[in-house]
């Protein structure tokens, strides 16, 4: 298999179709990781901004944190780096790994994810380090070869429980990846926004990758806690 074939069946690309060969050839790149393709893909770059919302958004985030799901932080200049490995998790689906990992002046704090593709072809993003909150995913490539990703509806699974997750207390995220060819590096915008209280967390930043070989993801990226359910 060429090395544009195994980029080509990442579940990425399974995911978005033709939409795949519009991206960027280095976003292309970057959303090849996958088994076939035998790489994984390290960021390492800076935050330009983090950002929340009102004050009242600080309990909201403060329990995200618990789980690796959003930080309560802001700041400006935040190194950060992110993780995307693959591996086959117990169930035997192949997932990638998103860990970011922001050094906020107090702490080092985690955003963890993991994406696998779901039986209907859609994308499932677990957030978490229990991948308690499941979120389908919808991935476009936008004219400029950037790629544009919506969070769509979200299911919590604890145990035995499982339920839709009420958007009222929830928010749907926007995240913008695009590929600068003069200054040579991915940038990256997310922003978080409740229907009914606006603005909750977002960032915005800037970062190089590397793209060693892999065929499983190191014990640190992998959660602590797989769920079966999509």
């Amino acid at each position: 298999m060429s090395a544009e074939t195994a980029i080509a069946t990442s579940l990425f690309a399974r995911a978005m179709g033709d939409d795949f060969s519009r991206l960027h050839p280095m976003l292309q790149r970057r959303f090849g990781v996958g088994l076939a393709s035998g790489y994984a893909c390290v960021g390492r770059g800076t935050m330009i901004s983090i950002r929340r919302g009102p004050w009242w958004t600080i309990p909201f985030l403060q329990i995200g944190r618990f789980r690796n799901i959003l930080i309560p932080e802001t700041g400006q200049g935040i190194a950060f780096t992110i993780e995307n490995y693959p591996y086959r998790d117990p169930f035997g689906r192949e997932t990638v790994t998103f860990v970011r990992h922001f050094r906020m002046p107090r702490a080092v704090r985690r955003f963890d994810a993991t994406m696998i593709l779901g039986d209907d072809g859609r994308v499932v993003d677990y957030l978490g380090s229990h991948q308690h909150l499941a979120v389908d995913l919808r991935l476009t490539a936008e004219p400029d070869g950037s790629l544009l990703l919506r969070s769509d509806r979200q299911r919590f699974y604890e145990g035995p429980f499982g339920f839709r997750f009420p958007m009222l207390f929830s928010g749907r995220a926007e995240l913008r990846e695009s590929y600068d060819d003069r200054a040579q590096v991915f940038r990256i915008r997310l922003e978080v926004r409740n229907r009914l209280f606006g603005f909750l967390f977002g960032y915005e930043g800037e970062f190089r990758c590397e793209f060693p070989e892999a065929a499983d993801a190191p014990s640190h990226t992998k959660p602590v806690r797989h769920e079966r359910r999509t």
